[in-house]
This record gives structure tokens, C-alpha cells and sequence, in this order.
């Protein structure tokens, strides 16, 4: 005999939670008509926590910087040697660990490797790159080395204004990787992302111009804030109580939506304020951190807010935990601002075009966000499985980035 459920609403009573087992609720509730909203929110939280293992270290980026430097256009590209290693091999004894004699025996395969993956072409056709230097150097997430070239152009105009760059680094073997370029000239620096469905992109330097340099600052920082999943899941485990209210030791439902957005209002607030501050401070110098102490401590705080899910002891004060390490948050934003190149001549617009692109990527994830939590709240689907299930989730792979980051060591293979 088929069972008649009440599909009004995904809540059953706590007498029925007591004594039914979690899966039969799942299957009562995913027979309600909230079935696609649950399941739709459950399947984005899931990709966020459980999908990204592999995320501890930041995505794979490469960073190019063009300027013209006397009667020459002078390149710099860093590239991280993990994605050499993974390309082209350059562990010789496979014992996973690259010393600098096997990167410096490989200098030559990894610069005819690399500068054939990124041309320059004019319209008196393509322009020939020559090696000058190779270096290694650290960025926040590892060894990169960095290539130093020249490129030469055909024609009268060995500097030109109007030209088209062809990047396809790694797009065969990782289409999620990225180049980052920086062109500086003239006092002004334009950006640009090479994705593989950019892979080819035209520019024109008498077309530079601050308000072109503020758009493309802040699509960094939307970029940035959006493949920066210890700074998504900090954000949302501060967030994934904000419908509900802690009474009695045990979380229950806001009463309107006023209330869950003060709590959201305040969190974000303050987030925003202290990774302000210190994103400023540190870009323009005042103070510097260990890039490895501020990636340890950001994975801390992940794990804390998502503790504090679990084990209240902040039950009406999340905003202060938002501040306070927000402060830390804000040196890992800088760290990537000062990873693309700033421009001494426009620093203050960089930064805080920079700064305002990642509160957009921040109210986007927040706006997409909020309606469906509160549309949930009063669920024990959202109470016990995506409020407490996903800040044990949360704090797993937060903890995981953690041994990662302060030990220098790896657990997810890469």
C-alpha cells in the first residue's frame, strides 16, 4: 500500500527524528515538493566541501609580466615547477621531490617548452621570444621558476601598441589553468586572464586607460575571491547559522527574514573591514607575513568557524570571529594582488579596484546563498545535515590544508 505523506512542509516533528532512522528521513523529505530546492542545494554545498580535496593549494596559475624597458619589450613569466614536473617531467630519480640541480639540468627543455606556448603577433606577423635569464623563486603556494625574455618583433615598430598574444600553457593536460598577464606601460598596467576558451587576445595600448586598468583590477579580485575556496567555505561556515538562532543548546529557526539578514549584514561587514585593512597595509608595504604562516593560519580559521557550528561558544558574536581573522584573510589577498604586478604610478586604484572586485565575488556568493538557507531553515535536512554534517565536512578538509600548509607536506595528491 502506497503511504500518503504530508508534503507541505520538509519538517517532520522531533518525535519522528528520534525514531526514524536519518535515510528514511531523507526519503520522506525528498518526496515533498522541496525535493529539487533541497536537491539543488544540497548537490552545490556538496561540490563546495567534499568535491574540492584537491584545492588545498591554490588552482594552477602562471604570471606574466610585459614592460618596455629602453628600445625592448622585456617579459617575466613565473611558472609554477609542480606543473613543469606534471608537464614535462623533471624529477629524475621520481623521488618526488625537485632539487635545484634537476631544475637547473631541465632549464633548457622547460624554456623551449614554455616560450613556444606563448607569441606575441603584430600585423607584420609574429614576434620571436629569446631567453635571457632563468631564476627560481617562492610564491605563497610553492617553487616557481622564473623566465626572463625579450621579444623581438618584425617590422619598423619593435614596440608595438596593437598586437595579439596566443597563451596555451598546460590548457592540453589542466584546462583549469590560468595565465595572469600584467602589461605596463606608460604609468598604467592592463591585465588579462588566458583561460582555454581565451586563449587568443587582442590589445591595444592606446586604448589604456584608468578606467580600463580599474575594470580589470577588480575583475581580479572577483576572480580571485571565486577560486579561493578556504576563503568560500571560511565565508560559509559564518554564514550557515545566520538563519537559524542558538536557544536552549540546540539551533531553531530565525523568525523572519530581517533577522537572518542583520546576521549575514554583520558578518560580512566585518569581514570586509579587516581584510581591508590588512590588504592594505601589506601591498603598500607597512607590514609583511610569511606567506606559509598566513596559508596555515586562514586554514585554522576555517576550521574554527565550522568547530564553532558544532560546538557553539560564539553563538551571537560570529562577526568578531569574522574580524578577527579576516585580518588574516586580508595577507592572503595580497598576496595574490601583489602575484599579478602592481603599478607604482596607480597604486591606490589597483588596490582598491582589487578590493572591491572581491566584495562583489563575495555578495554574489552571499546573494545566491541566503534565500535558499532561509527558504530551508525550519528543515532538520538543513539543521542536522547541511549545518552540522557540512561544518564536519568543512572542518575535515580545512584540517587537511592545515598539516599541508604548516608542515610543507602533501596528503591529497596533487
Amino acid at each position: 500500500m502506497k503511504r500518503n505523506y504530508d508534503t507541505r512542509h520538509c519538517e517532520p516533528s522531533k518525535k519522528a527524528w528520534q525514531s526514524h532512522n536519518v535515510m528514511r528521513l531523507l526519503r520522506r523529505c525528498f518526496a515533498s515538493p522541496c525535493n529539487d530546492t533541497i536537491m539543488l542545494f544540497l548537490s552545490l554545498f556538496a561540490f563546495l566541501c567534499l568535491a574540492l580535496p584537491a584545492c588545498a593549494h591554490k588552482p594552477s596559475d602562471s604570471y606574466i609580466t610585459l614592460k618596455r624597458v629602453n628600445n625592448n619589450i622585456q617579459g617575466q613569466w613565473d611558472i609554477a615547477v609542480r606543473d613543469l614536473e606534471y608537464a614535462i617531467g623533471i624529477d629524475k630519480n621520481n623521488d618526488g621531490i625537485i632539487t635545484w640541480r634537476e631544475l637547473r639540468d631541465n632549464h633548457k627543455r622547460i624554456a623551449e617548452y614554455a616560450l613556444s606556448h606563448f607569441k606575441m603577433k603584430t600585423s607584420d606577423g609574429y614576434c620571436i621570444n629569446h631567453l635571457t635569464e632563468q631564476l627560481v623563486d617562492n610564491h605563497s603556494d610553492g617553487a616557481y621558476t622564473i623566465l626572463r625574455f625579450l621579444i623581438d618583433c618584425p617590422g619598423k615598430d619593435k614596440i608595438p601598441k596593437v598586437f595579439d598574444l596566443d597563451y596555451s600553457l598546460f590548457f592540453d593536460i589542466d584546462p583549469q589553468h590560468r595565465g595572469l598577464l600584467s602589461i605596463q606601460h606608460k604609468g598604467k598596467t592592463l591585465t588579462s586572464i588566458f583561460s582555454p576558451d581565451k586563449q587568443v587576445q587582442h590589445f591595444d595600448l592606446n586604448k589604456l586607460t584608468f578606467l580600463r586598468q580599474f575594470f580589470d583590477f577588480c575583475a581580479e579580485g572577483i576572480w580571485h575571491i571565486w577560486i579561493g575556496f578556504d576563503h568560500i567555505l571560511f565565508l560559509l561556515a559564518l554564514l550557515l547559522p545566520s538563519v537559524l538562532i542558538r536557544k536552549n543548546n540546540q539551533w531553531e529557526p530565525v523568525n523572519n527574514f530581517k533577522s537572518a539578514f542583520r546576521s549575514v549584514f554583520e558578518v560580512v561587514t566585518a569581514f570586509t573591514l579587516a581584510h581591508s585593512v590588512t590588504l592594505s597595509l601589506a601591498v603598500l608595504g607597512f607590514i609583511q607575513l610569511p606567506s606559509r604562516l598566513v596559508e596555515s593560519l586562514i586554514a585554522a580559521s576555517v576550521i574554527l568557524a565550522a568547530v564553532n557550528n558544532i560546538f557553539p561558544v560564539l553563538k551571537d558574536g560570529r562577526w568578531i570571529a569574522a574580524y578577527c581573522f579576516g585580518l588574516i584573510h586580508g595577507f592572503g589577498f595580497a598576496s595574490a594582488l601583489m602575484d599579478i604586478g602592481l603599478p607604482k604610478e596607480s597604486l591606490l586604484v589597483s588596490l582598491f579596484s582589487f578590493n572591491l572586485g572581491v566584495e562583489i565575488g563575495q555578495m554574489a556568493i552571499v546573494l545566491a546563498f541566503l534565500p535558499i538557507a532561509y527558504k530551508l531553515r525550519s528543515s532538520l535536512i538543513y539543521q542536522k545535515v547541511v549545518l552540522i554534517g557540512g561544518s564536519v565536512a568543512i572542518t575535515i578538509l580545512a584540517f587537511i590544508w592545515f598539516v599541508e600548509r604548516a608542515f610543507n607536506m602533501s596528503i591529497w595528491p596533487s
